[in-house]
């Protein structure tokens, strides 16, 4: 089965747990989303991990560790997304962080973990991803029920990006996420934009081109465009459109035609 990992640990304490997989699954397929998302942003994680999840086959487990309040009183959970191309598991912290990929794939059950004998004897009050997730996550993998892992529970915590709208002749939408290129993903449904090639639209009094591809404008040159993700994205072709715009998560950005 598949097991993927997304996190912030960096680059030292995913070998740890995909340590304690291999030593309860010796052959998972352990693929690593990322473990560079920005410490402690359980939004930028949730957005990652929904925009990617879907991608993996049906039986998927994935771990997911965004983190802040290890060791404090948050539940551990486990979801089951089901959808009529199969069951994805999702497994991690009850911060929000799981849901919006698992309501992506379909309906959910979210428990909460409380199984100990499923966790490592010893438990750090600071790496439940070693010690509690990742155990969790690999014996579901290998067919462990999910209910065994703890009661059912509906007072989950959960994470809404909201839905950019048209107000007043001008798009509104929120800023969720900046990847590394420095392009700007906007929470305004690519289904929602009926801009043609070409259109001038302007943001903060810059002016915009909208595109398909980055390719088609000049180095330099701000565009939009429905980025892979299926939401209207902002960009520079070869620069950065959060430096230019002076734009980060959770910024309001409007757009106006011109």
């Amino acid at each position: 089965m598949v097991i993927t990992l997304l996190s912030d640990f960096g680059d030292v304490y995913p070998a740890s747990m995909k340590g304690v997989i291999f030593g309860i699954d010796p052959g998972a397929n352990i693929v690593d989303i990322t473990h560079s998302v920005p410490r402690h942003d359980i939004r930028a994680g949730a957005f990652i991990l929904m925009t990617t999840a879907k991608y993996f086959p049906s039986g998927t487990v994935h771990i997911a560790v965004v983190d802040p309040g290890v060791g404090t009183k948050r539940r551990a959970i486990a979801v089951r997304a089901l959808s009529l191309g199969g069951t994805h598991y999702f497994v991690g912290p009850d911060n929000g962080l799981l849901i919006p990929a698992a309501r992506e794939i379909g309906n959910i059950e979210v428990y909460e973990i409380s199984n100990r004998e499923l966790f490592r004897e010893n438990i750090s009050g600071t790496f439940h991803g070693r010690d509690i997730f990742a155990p969790v996550g690999a014996h579901i993998s290998k067919g462990l029920r999910i209910e065994k892992a703890g009661g059912r529970i509906l007072d989950f915590k959960d994470i809404s990006f909201g839905a950019g709208k048209k107000m007043d002749g001008s798009l509104h939408g929120e800023v969720i996420y900046i990847d590394t290129f420095g392009n700007i993903i906007t929470n305004i449904p690519g289904g929602s934009v009926d801009f043609q090639s070409g259109n001038e639209l302007e943001i903060d009094k810059i002016r915009v081109l909208f595109s398909s591809s980055y390719g088609f404008c000049k180095k330099g040159v701000p565009l939009a465009l429905v980025g892979s993700h299926g939401f209207l994205e902002i960009a520079v072709n070869m620069g950065n459109a959060a430096k230019i715009l002076r734009k980060k998560q959770g910024d309001v950005i409007i757009i106006n035609f011109i």
